[in-house]
């Protein structure tokens, strides 16, 4: 009998501690959806400077996952300039990661990657333009493909998550980064 309870003990004794486990560990489970905190990331800027998404805490910030190859992500990124053009000066702040492989190159599943510097210059983009060539974002962030946008409060909160492409400039956006802003 005490072989027994030694045996239901150490079982209890391992599911506490899958327990304790899942639970100190939950935010790398957890669903990045409107109301989470918005998950770091590391990338590195046109120049080849390593940026951070944590460095925008106090901002609004319209996170923009995309690729050159993505013909959605391209059909955007006019009406996020324009959002980018009306709003900068406010304190919104649009960065664009691109998963793009180095040009001539292609990751695994995934067509060969683009110039992005010429695509930043040929659309005249001012926005950060941030590249993470291995996709980490995607993980990070558990992207269903591209484009995937979230808009993101001062606090660092997700206010807004859309799949596919949208029209960033449209009144109900606008409307949306002007509340942000003014809070």
């Amino acid at each position: 009998m005490s072989r027994q309870w030694a045996v239901v003990g150490g079982v209890v004794l391992v599911l506490v501690a899958l327990v304790s486990a899942g639970w100190f560990a939950r935010e790398r489970f957890l669903p990045v959806e409107v109301g989470t905190r918005a998950p770091n990331v590391v990338a590195h800027d046109l120049q080849g400077q390593p940026v951070a998404l944590e460095d925008l805490v106090g901002q609004v910030v319209l996170l923009n996952v995309w690729a050159t190859w993505c013909p959605p992500c391209r059909e955007e990124m006019p009406s996020m300039q324009r959002l980018h053009e009306r709003f900068a000066s406010d304190g919104l702040r649009v960065v664009a990661v691109s998963i793009d492989a180095a040009p001539g190159t292609a990751s695994p599943g995934s067509p060969p990657g683009g110039d992005v510097g010429a695509f930043v210059q040929q659309h005249a983009l001012s926005f950060d333009v941030w590249l993470d060539p291995a996709g980490s974002i995607q993980r990070t962030y558990r992207t269903t493909g591209v484009p995937e946008s979230f808009v993101i409060d001062r606090d660092g909160s997700i206010v807004k998550k859309v799949i596919g492409a949208t029209d960033w400039d449209s009144e109900a956006n606008r409307d949306l980064v002007r509340m942000l802003l003014e809070n």
